[in-house]
């Protein structure tokens, strides 16, 4: 049940038998039903979760009631709010099952305890957070740069099974415009 993280890993800094085990002793998994919550807004974070089989999103309320899709992510992803998760503050998110998952999580609580005994994984959570704080820049980028349209397309080109597998809602609101407008796009491109 570990065997995708422990690759995952291993992509990044190597782990011998024993780490592995030791590693293992600290993890929980669990299979969570579609539209579960995992984090409600107002809760600390106490965990991160690896996605081994399955879709979760992140997503804030906005004033008028509308939810903001903040995040994706799918297999071999890793969720969390980390602002909560490393501040211990009450969290903003939501953090939900798009679909059934499997998930694997790390508790905030042992964390450093983890780190402690496998200092590598100290690097590999370095190096998967930058991946996130450039991916999280580039999508600002697109945001400002890019027309709604334009936005879909590049995200259609680079995550295409995105498109397949998340609700049209939640992808038009992740793209900051309405379903109207997505199912506009949409058709324009079936009639070309």
């Amino acid at each position: 049940m570990y065997e995708n993280l422990i690759r995952h890993i291993q992509r990044f800094v190597s782990l011998n038998e024993e780490e592995q085990i030791i590693l293992k002793s600290y993890l929980k998994f669990e299979t969570v039903k579609k539209k579960q919550f995992l984090l409600e807004e107002g809760q600390v974070c106490h965990a991160n979760w690896f996605i081994v089989k399955g879709c979760l999103r992140s997503y804030t309320l906005k004033e008028n009631g509308n939810k903001q899709m903040v995040q994706f992510a799918i297999e071999n992803w890793w969720l969390t709010d980390y602002f909560s998760f490393e501040q211990k503050k009450a969290s903003n998110l939501f953090i939900q099952t798009v679909e059934d998952c499997e998930l694997i999580s790390i508790d905030d609580r042992i964390q450093d305890e983890v780190f402690a005994k496998i200092p590598q994984l100290e690097r590999y959570f370095r190096l998967i957070l930058q991946k996130s704080f450039a991916a999280s820049l580039m999508r600002l980028q697109y945001m400002f740069n890019l027309s709604p349209e334009e936005r879909f397309h590049h995200f259609n080109n680079n995550f295409p099974s995105f498109i397949q597998r998340v609700p049209q809602y939640m992808l038009a609101s992740y793209l900051g415009f309405t379903p109207e407008f997505l199912s506009k796009i949409r058709a324009k491109i079936a009639d070309s």
